[in-house]
């Protein structure tokens, strides 16, 4: 069977968008990411309206991305913090390539936004494809894919 003979309905990239797909909901993940907690600190740093920030918390926290957790400032009513799981953690690498991205394509003329560099030695992060076996960067020519085992013919 060839990829185009393959139904893309179970396909994990379109499963993965249909969760995380749309700008709003990354731009969440990124803030999250990067230790914004509060409905009103996503809301005036990524800039969109409280019906889209709160239908997409919604999503990602049914979803399992994130968790809430109630806090309570001092006269005031308890509210919900959103963090993490380990499953939205589990996207960081998914940020981290489209910063990487584009870092290297839509470039600021001033530099990154976000130094982000490995805490032991200082070096740069960068995201990489490697095998399994041997632990070595691969390039798209390196890779063969083929249809697996949960491929299912086209309609």
């Amino acid at each position: 069977m060839e990829w185009l003979e393959v139904s893309t309905e179970n396909c994990p990239v379109q499963c993965t968008l249909d969760l995380v797909g749309e700008k709003w909901t990354l731009l969440i993940l990124r803030d999250a990411a990067n230790g914004v907690r509060r409905f009103d600190d996503f809301r005036r740093h990524i800039g969109l309206s409280e019906a889209v920030l709160s239908d997409r918390l919604r999503k990602l926290t049914a979803a399992g991305i994130l968790r809430t957790v109630p806090y309570q400032e001092p006269g005031s009513r308890s509210r919900n913090e959103y963090r993490l799981t380990r499953k939205g953690w589990d996207l960081w690498p998914v940020l981290v390539a489209l910063r990487q991205w584009g870092e290297m394509y839509a470039p600021d003329p001033e530099g990154p936004v976000l130094d982000m560099r490995h805490t032991d030695c200082g070096a740069p992060v960068r995201v990489v494809v490697e095998c399994a076996e041997e632990h070595a960067a691969l390039s798209p020519r390196e890779v063969s894919a083929r249809p697996g085992p949960g491929a299912r013919p086209r309609a």
